[in-house]
Parts: C-alpha cells; sequence; structure tokens
C-alpha cells in the first residue's frame, strides 16, 4: 500500500510514529475525449484571453480574487515560507469525543494509519485505549499545504484517521430553499410510510452493493472491444409515472415489496 505521508500521533507526552496510506479508491472508469473524426485524444492548453497566446508554466503565478477581477498576486516564496510555518508533520490530537456526536456530513476522506520503526508498541496501546473507551480523538493535520480537523478512530484492528470539515465549511441547512415547515403529515401516509421502512429494514452488508453503472459500462467497453453487437438491458419495473396520489404511491411500493419478499421466501424453501 502505497505510503502518502510520514510523521507521527501525539496526544499528550505520548509520540507515535506513523504512516499515512489512502484508505478509499475512486474506481470510476475515466473516459477519455477524441476527436470523433479521427479518434486522437484532445489536448487542452492554457491561454491568455488578453494576450492571445499560450502560457507556459513558469509565467503563471497564483493569485486570490477579491472582487470581480481584482487580484491579490502571491509570491511562490511568501506561500513556501506559510508552508513551512504551519506543515508540522505530526497527527496533533487535541481532545477525547464520542464518535456518535459528530455528524456524518463532517466526514470528507479516509486514511489508514501504520505504525512506523519503532512505533508498533505505542500504536497498540493508542488502539486498545480507543477500543476500551468507546472515544475518537479529534485531531490535526497539515496535508498538501492545508490544514485539516481530523478524527482518528479504530477500523476493524487499524488506526484509521478521516480528514472532516471544519464548522465554517459546511453550509447552513437552513439557506436551503422551499424546505417544508409545518407540512401536515396525514396518519394513515406515516403509518403505511412507517411500514414500507419496516420492510425495507436489514442489517447493513456494504459488501452486497455494487456500482451497477460502472458494471454495464465495462461490459459495453468490452463488447465494443470484442465487436459483438450492443443490446440495451431491460429496466426492472417501476411505479407507474401517472401515480400522483401519495397513498397510492406508498400502497404500492408496499405491495411490490411484499411481493419480492414473498418471491425470496419461495426461492429459499425450493432451494
Amino acid at each position: 500500500m502505497h505510503t502518502i505521508w510520514k510523521g507521527s500521533i501525539s496526544f499528550g507526552l505520548v509520540n507515535i510514529p506513523v504512516k499515512l496510506h489512502a484508505a478509499t479508491e475512486n474506481k470510476d472508469v475515466k473516459l477519455r475525449q477524441l476527436h470523433k473524426e479521427c479518434h486522437s485524444p484532445i489536448n487542452y492548453k492554457k491561454v491568455c484571453p488578453v494576450c492571445d497566446r499560450e502560457v507556459k508554466s513558469e509565467e503563471i503565478v497564483k493569485a486570490y480574487e477579491y472582487a470581480k477581477n481584482k487580484f491579490v498576486v502571491l509570491d511562490e516564496e511568501d506561500l513556501e515560507e506559510l508552508r513551512k510555518e504551519n506543515e508540522e508533520k505530526a497527527v496533533e490530537i487535541i481532545e477525547f469525543v464520542k464518535l456518535e456526536e459528530i455528524d456524518p456530513i463532517y466526514f470528507e476522506k479516509s486514511y489508514f494509519l501504520s505504525p512506523d520503526t519503532g512505533g508498533l508498541k505505542a500504536y497498540a496501546l493508542l488502539r486498545q485505549a480507543l477500543k476500551e473507551s468507546g472515544k475518537i480523538g479529534v485531531a490535526k493535520i497539515t496535508i498538501r499545504s492545508k490544514e485539516q480537523l481530523a478524527v482518528v478512530r479504530v477500523y476493524e484492528d487499524t488506526l484509521l484517521m478521516e480528514t472532516i470539515y471544519f464548522p465554517d465549511e459546511v453550509r447552513n441547512a437552513k439557506d436551503v430553499p422551499n424546505i417544508p415547515s409545518d407540512e401536515k403529515v396525514v396518519q394513515k401516509e406515516l403509518e403505511t410510510a412507517l411500514m414500507l421502512i419496516d420492510q425495507l429494514t436489514v442489517k447493513f452488508e456494504p459488501e452486497k452493493y455494487h456500482d451497477e453503472y460502472r458494471t454495464a459500462l465495462l461490459e459495453l467497453i468490452e463488447q465494443k472491444k470484442a465487436g459483438e453487437t450492443v443490446t440495451a438491458a431491460e429496466k426492472n419495473p417501476a411505479i407507474p409515472p401517472d401515480m400522483t396520489d401519495l397513498m397510492s404511491a406508498l400502497e404500492a411500493s408496499l405491495n411490490k415489496t411484499k411481493k419480492n419478499n414473498v418471491a425470496l421466501f419461495n426461492f429459499l424453501i425450493d432451494v
């Protein structure tokens, strides 16, 4: 597993040398853009619209736009000095909290932490302490010149660090338009919705979920490579689009779920 960062976890006077590894990966199928006529990949150039010419990397500077078309240019030397001042190679645990106190909206990206040379004993100590206390550590870390808030917790038998958003990076839910405030809910509709939720409630098993679009896209690519005839797959029957009555839609969903459960039960008996 590729190491993307080396440093240490510190809490109190304890210091644990660690390595950081990405815990997740993006498996999106990346498609290139080609010229339709000759199938050559399309290239992109950085062009200055005023000078009307391509700009080389060494001619580009960074700037902050504080008003429309008004910029403060930042020298690379200033940025580098700022990075050095803030880039301590440490995950500093500030305090400990309960995981359920943090809303999932705050979570950003996950990283595995592995012990580096000389860190096995302290790593195992922190892992066991987190397990027995039922707490997670709230920490700060600087990754790629950006200070991040993070939490350190135990995942299976490994310490996991998850970067989380700062509070001012999470937009205010009150700014979301058209949210009903005191919309009256019909009791019968609520009871039916609760029955539907109850019938669809299962134990979470992540391994049973798959990216069906990615699978279909890869199959399509393989068929195209092999020169096969491509046929569209049949869609699953859905609730008729003209069913605008909420109660009817709920009952239809409930009936569909019951039929699926009966079919599954009969299948299991046959097996």
